[in-house]
């Protein structure tokens, strides 16, 4: 590179810099005056003078108050803009920028040039002059998708029209230019694999410098009610909808919060991976959860099936469950539901000392005594109304039981001031307790004044009213929660019944055959217990009984590894967030739970959306592994051959065919010592958690860390973790335990292997007993290395 242009892009790094460390000086000024205002302020809170003698005191008080609040809530929100850019800017000094573009508008009769340089962030000067661009910015999107020449790039305005002239890339550490470079592509391979050579962490990171064209597609995006990203494992499809999400946050600013966008990932160690990403690109992290935490979360009171179980105890590709998790029975569902407006709830009484207060049969004539225009929801609604209204008529018929004056007479001392102190309340009240009364009154500096009555028959007339109020407290909670309806038995009724809402033969099963199967879930929700798939038919069920209309505030919402739902979950998910937009990415090569039922998913998913809002992006190029690896995982596939690998070179797999597991696990432990000195983050994958216990034991290293649940946190080093928790994650090495028949020897698996492979960048290495799995049988013998011993 010219030494005149190395020397002017220093000098406008060094002014970028003075600027950046001036305004840095700066806002660490304004923290400090904010936080002396901060504590003039609460020290002026002693001069508030409380004035409750008379009504203008009163609200003089309540002004001064507001006041004060006023004030302390105007600066808290300066202390936090101001602490919020002083991070930025930290971030920023290290590496204020990475790119420069040159460029005209080509519309314009007398272009003049113009020259930006794009960072993480935007930072002027105190001239408001802008220094560097956020990677955000509509003009930023030249640098990620052409070349030099014409170009259009989209803006808020519509399509802008612009010539390149120059496109530069900067390496910047510490505030020093290490290396400089123009291209003429989009991201020139040489920044991409400096940025793919380095080691694997347990944290993923930010991807801006290097985003490819089709990634830039993803990121920013707008138009798409559902954008279905399919990409190969290591594609970055993943760092491509988590820098989505930061734009987006960006793009919609005062009208988005990251509260209103939520990521329903794999599994929970996969969140622990992901969660620097944002923070690191100066946004909070959005709402991050996984499906089968969403699901249980609703259900407290059953044992939902967990992401082992489901993997190593289920038979996903059984008829029953492709029909559990159709779109048919999603529909049967639907259609069940609307039966239930007309008849058949199943209803329950409401009791009340062992006896039925309002007898089922009255609730289910009030339940349907409304006219055929109320849904479910609405008709719910008004008999809730009037069973409160029932229930608050109760009050005058039981205060004359026996059982009330027996109450009254075995009162002790205590309980009969916590009845007179309490006061009036009303049946539907439990918004604060006797007790919680009594501590409020304290705080005021009042004590429960004690009650006089006119005369004893006043008194138990009162006591009276208090007993019966309080015992039917419990009866009105129980109406507000509706659970006079039985969605028990509904839930069982509807698997009984519903081989009439949906064509059995279709999807190959007997009635006989699937009568049976409903008994064993029938017995298994008595057991407090259900599958992932049956707890979704669960909850979409209900909703649909209790008229809730899903999560109405949630923007936009992201699926990961969408290859492992069935279409019913999907369709569950639109229905819960209606006003959500859709970004549903993963790879149908790595479908380990829902195996060949997944090949339909994009066309089915899509389906429920209006089709000129469906956009699709497919991933072929892969960056996570060394064109050794790629070549090797994709012929694991029997259709992996439109996967491209990045040209970074590597050393080729080695598959090792020892006699036992005791040679297994010498070898092992070799290959744990070569990775100790090259400082690998290496994973050693199991099929199964049984496997990974069993591995850990023989192995016996207190520095091999055994990940056998998904809540546990990433170590660093070296992990033993199975198949199904190592999605979505990647390691400088993996070391796959037992790649043989005994694991992997039938066709089905032919997935699960290649998803575990394709997690390794640098170095991949098989561990078989005998001879390798079949499954290996398609991949030509010059792309790996076998060997012995």
């Amino acid at each position: 590179m010219d030494n005149k242009i190395k020397t002017d892009e220093t000098q406008y790094l060094n002014k970028t810099l003075y600027a950046m460390e001036k305004s840095l000086q700066t806002t660490k000024s304004s923290i400090k005056s904010t936080n002396k205002s901060l504590d003039s302020v609460a020290q002026n809170w002693g001069d508030v003078r409380l004035k409750t003698d008379t009504y203008s005191g009163i609200v003089e008080t309540a002004a001064s108050i507001r006041q004060q609040q006023q004030m302390l809530s105007e600066r808290e929100n300066s202390k936090t803009r101001a602490e919020r850019r002083f991070a930025t800017l930290t971030k920023q000094i290290d590496k204020p920028y990475f790119a420069r573009i040159d460029f005209s508008e080509s519309t314009s009769q007398h272009p003049e040039q113009e020259t930006i340089y794009i960072g993480l962030g935007s930072f002027s000067d105190e001239k408001n002059r802008f220094l560097v661009y956020d990677w955000r910015a509509p003009v930023a999107s030249i640098y990620y998708d052409g070349g030099i020449g014409n170009v259009s790039y989209i803006t808020p305005d519509g399509t802008q029209e612009a010539n390149v002239t120059l496109k530069r890339q900067f390496q910047i550490e510490d505030g020093v230019i290490v290396t400089l470079f123009d291209t003429e592509e989009a991201i020139g391979d040489a920044m991409l694999m400096n940025a793919l050579s380095g080691e694997s962490s347990t944290k993923m990171k930010s991807i801006v410098t290097t985003i490819q064209k089709e990634q830039n597609k993803i990121i920013r995006n707008t138009a798409a009610d559902l954008l279905f990203v399919q990409g190969a494992a290591g594609s970055g499809k993943t760092a491509a909808v988590l820098q989505r999400v930061a734009y987006l946050l960006y793009r919609y600013r005062g009208k988005l919060t990251s509260g209103q966008v939520v990521l329903f990932s794999p599994n929970q160690l996969f969140n622990d991976y992901i969660d620097n990403v944002l923070p690191e690109l100066g946004e909070q992290n959005m709402v991050q959860m996984t499906f089968y935490q969403y699901a249980s979360r609703r259900l407290p009171k059953i044992d939902v099936e967990t992401l082992q179980e489901r993997f190593e105890h289920d038979a996903k590709d059984t008829p029953i469950n492709l029909a559990k998790g159709s779109l048919a029975m999603f529909d049967a569902v639907t259609a069940y539901a609307d039966h239930l407006n007309r008849s058949d709830m199943k209803i329950r009484s409401v009791m009340f000392r062992g006896e039925p207060l309002i007898s089922k049969e009255r609730i289910s004539e009030i339940y349907y005594q409304y006219n055929d225009n109320y849904k479910l929801g609405q008709r719910l609604e008004a008999t809730r109304d009037t069973l409160m209204r029932i229930l608050s008529s109760q009050v005058g018929l039981e205060v004359r039981k026996d059982w009330v004056e027996l109450t009254i007479e075995n009162l002790s001392k205590q309980e009969y001031d916590e009845l007179v102190g309490a006061g009036k309340v009303r049946i539907g009240d439990d918004q604060e307790t006797d007790a919680a009364a009594r501590t409020r009154l304290a705080q005021l500096g009042e004590g429960p004044k004690e009650r006089e009555f006119a005369s004893e028959k006043a008194e138990r007339q009162f006591l009276s009213r208090q007993i019966v109020t309080q015992s039917l407290r419990p009866l009105a909670r129980q109406i507000r929660r509706a659970n006079f309806l039985n969605i028990n038995a509904q839930f069982i009724d509807f698997l009984r019944q519903a081989h009439h809402y949906f064509d059995l033969k279709s999807f190959n099963i007997a009635e006989s055959d699937w009568l049976a199967h409903v008994e064993t879930v029938i017995a298994s929700l008595r057991a407090k217990q259900l599958s992932l798939t049956d707890t979704t038919l669960y909850l979409y069920l209900y909703d649909l009984i209790t008229g809730k209309r899903g999560e109405r505030d949630i923007r936009f919402l992201f699926i990961d590894e969408i290859q492992d739902y069935t279409p019913f979950q999907l369709a569950f998910l639109k229905f819960s967030f209606p006003r959500a937009k859709f970004t549903v990415l993963g790879d149908l090569n790595q479908a380990i739970f829902t195996k060949d039922n997944a090949t339909n998913l994009q066309v089915d998913f899509s389906s429920l959306f209006d089709s000129e809002r469906v956009e699709s992006v497919k991933l072929t190029q892969t960056y996570r592994s060394t064109q050794q690896i790629t070549d090797f995982t994709k012929y694991i596939l029997r259709d992996g051959q439109d996967i491209d690998a990045f040209n970074r070179d590597g050393q080729k797999p080695v598959l090792y065919t020892l006699p036992n597991e005791s040679e297994m696990l010498s070898k092992l432990r070799l290959q744990i010592q070569q990775h100790a000195i090259n400082q690998d983050t290496t994973a050693i994958i199991t099929k199964t958690r049984a496997d990974a216990q069993t591995l850990a034991t023989a192995l016996g290293d207190k520095k091999v860390t055994l990940i056998q649940s998904e809540n546990q946190r990433l170590a660093k080093g070296m992990i033993i973790v199975p198949s199904y928790l190592a999605k979505g994650l990647e390691f400088d090495a993996v070391i796959i335990w037992h790649a043989d028949n005994s694991r992997y020897g039938v066709d089905s698996e032919r997935r699960l292997l290649y998803t575990v492979a394709s997690r390794a960048m640098h170095t991949l290495t098989l561990l078989a007993e005998n001879s390798g799995s079949i499954l290996l049988d398609t991949v030509p013998t010059d792309l790996y290395e076998v060997n012995n011993g």
